[in-house]
């Protein structure tokens, strides 16, 4: 198959089951110069089906860009849950409250701007309650680390996704050199050897071409 078949296959379910309503978010970035990397609408949905099958109501999100996958999530903690997330940039993190504020979930959204590495120990400082999902998007260098910071802020029972571990199939025949290729292999070398995790990676084809997510549970 090629990707134009996984794109209409992708067409196929956001008509039958994500819907078009949310058209709008990734529009507005594609308007304010972000790059298209956001989740797809199936991708979006399956995140807030996840945080929902495990009742998140608390959920750390590490790569806001302009907020598509956290409105999702946002939907799925409910009026009395709580996202926090991380952007690096400024402008990403104000197209981000704009999105979130104009589909109804911004109050449930707090964004932290900033390196996320550096903003990682403020928000476990601020921890009242552990994170039920962690959500891992963002440079891919730093897949590892946060990862560990990960650890530091959930508890026994909760997900954490890495999404982008598979890049086109580069996680297995890509230059090691390159540092994305190396941030995904660091990570699905860490969630084998760290004994807290029980993991595994689910490869995806679609509209984003060909990927895949690290899927982990917390265990102790």
């Amino acid at each position: 198959m090629t990707e134009t078949e996984w794109g209409a296959v992708d067409r196929y379910v956001v008509d039958s089951l994500v819907g078009d309503g949310d058209s709008d978010v990734p529009r507005a970035n594609s308007e304010a110069g972000l790059p298209p990397i956001d989740v797809s609408p199936p991708q979006g949905k399956f995140l807030r089906l996840i945080a929902q099958s495990i009742g998140a109501r608390r959920v750390l999100e590490i790569g806001t860009l302009g907020g598509y996958s956290t409105m999702w999530l946002a939907r799925a903690v409910g009026p009395q849950g709580r996202v926090v997330t991380l952007e690096y940039d400024p402008h990403h993190a104000e197209v981000a409250r704009a999105n979130l504020d104009r589909k109804g979930v911004g109050e449930r959204v707090e964004i932290r701007v900033g390196a996320a590495l550096d903003n990682l120990p403020g928000v476990e400082r601020d921890l009242t309650e552990p994170f039920d999902l962690v959500f891992i998007d963002a440079d891919k260098v730093n897949n590892a680390e946060y990862v560990r910071w990960a650890l530091r802020v959930t508890r026994p029972g909760s997900v954490i996704i890495i999404d982008n571990l598979v890049r086109a199939g580069r996680l297995v025949d890509g230059d090691p050199a390159d540092p994305g290729v190396r941030g995904s292999r660091e990570a699905v070398e860490l969630l084998a050897a760290e004994p807290r995790l029980e993991a595994t990676v689910v490869q995806t084809v679609g509209s984003k071409g060909w990927d895949g997510f690290g899927y982990a549970v917390v265990v102790e």
